[in-house]
């Protein structure tokens, strides 16, 4: 893949090199509609539901990058404490609810992927493998402290409701991002022809 002479080895940045407000509010309404409908592929469960989410949030960071991937998903969380019905099972955000602590790793976890993704963390499958693991446990960290701290308040019943269940699942969703990162990455790398 190529730098743009950014230090950048994003998609976004290799489809689309000539940065501006156009793109960037291209990217985040895309990557926002992206989530929007992650999150209506679910698995209903109490008191976090399994759905995409994980998935977009990993593969907008790695695309974006840590301002544009974090902008996305902090435009996402804004519109669901706005009302709009875009979390899992078409509710709004509920400050407080079982899932704050998750929807706040998001944030964290887009950036930190994107910072990564910017470093070339993930050019080859180890980084990428990497980052994505990263990102992944910035979901899940504020996630169950949150969900222990407000809500269950015993570990071992914290770790059976808001990580256990969600394992294989999320292995799952890191390898499908990898991959359609990677993907990704092919079609950001071929050759063009030149405008004219």
């Amino acid at each position: 893949m190529q730098d743009r002479g950014d230090g950048l080895a994003l998609p976004l940045a290799t489809l689309w090199p000539r940065g501006g407000i156009a793109r960037d509010a291209v990217a985040v309404g895309a990557g926002f509609a992206l989530l929007a409908a992650s999150a209506w592929i679910r698995v209903p469960m109490w008191p976090v539901p399994m759905t995409m989410q994980t998935f977009a949030v990993l593969l907008l960071g790695a695309s974006l990058g840590a301002r544009l991937g974090a902008l996305t998903v902090f435009a996402y969380l804004a519109g669901a404490a706005a009302g709009l019905p875009v979390l899992a099972g078409g509710k709004a955000l509920a400050f407080g609810g079982p899932t704050f602590g998750y929807l706040v790793g998001f944030l964290l976890a887009a950036a930190a992927v994107g910072w990564a993704a910017q470093r070339g963390w993930t050019r080859r499958w180890p980084g990428l493998l990497g980052a994505l693991l990263l990102g992944e446990a910035l979901i899940f960290l504020p996630g169950l402290l949150w969900l222990h701290a407000a809500w269950l308040k015993d570990v071992q019943k914290t770790l059976a409701a808001g990580l256990y269940p969600f394992l294989l699942g999320d292995a799952l969703k890191l390898l499908l991002a990898a991959s359609a990162l990677r993907l990704l990455q092919r079609a950001a790398a071929r050759p063009r022809p030149p405008a004219g």
